[in-house]
C-alpha cells in the first residue's frame, strides 16, 4: 500500500473511509486487500463497517475474497458485542433462509455457528 494512502487510512476514525476505499476501488484493491482488511479491523471498534465490508466482498465474489471475508466475519463477531450488525451479516452471507438451515450450517461453518449462538443463545443447535 502506498505510504500516502496508508497515512490517510490510519486517520480513519471508524472504518468508513476504509470501507469506501474498498467499495470505490474494488477493481484495483487485490494487491493491498490484506492491508485494507487489517486497517478496517484496527479502526472500527463497533464492527459496523467491518460487517459491511464482509457483506460487500461476499456480494462481489465470495470465492475470490474468501480469506478477507473470513477475517472480517471473525472481527465482526469479536467487536459487535451488542449484536447490532450480526443479524444483517448472517443473512447477507448465508441467505435469508439461514434459520431453516441452521443445523446444517452450524456443522459446516464455525463463523456461522458462533454468530448463530450469539443471536440465539437459547437455541438447542
Amino acid at each position: 500500500m502506498e505510504e500516502a494512502l496508508k497515512k490517510k487510512l490510519a486517520k480513519d476514525p471508524n472504518g468508513l473511509m476504509t470501507y469506501e476505499y474498498i467499495a470505490n476501488n474494488i477493481d484495483h484493491i487485490d494487491p493491498i486487500l490484506p492491508e485494507l482488511v487489517d486497517n478496517i479491523i484496527a479502526v472500527d471498534q463497533m464492527g459496523q463497517f467491518i460487517a459491511s465490508a464482509a457483506r460487500y466482498l461476499h456480494a462481489i465474489d465470495p470465492e475470490k475474497y474468501a480469506s478477507a471475508i473470513d477475517s472480517l466475519i471473525k472481527a465482526t463477531i469479536n467487536k459487535d458485542r451488542e449484536h447490532r450488525y450480526l443479524g444483517d451479516l448472517i443473512a447477507g452471507i448465508w441467505g435469508d433462509d439461514y434459520r431453516e438451515r441452521a443445523k446444517e450450517l452450524c456443522e459446516k461453518d464455525d463463523n456461522f455457528r458462533r454468530i448463530y449462538k450469539r443471536l440465539y443463545p437459547t437455541s438447542i443447535i
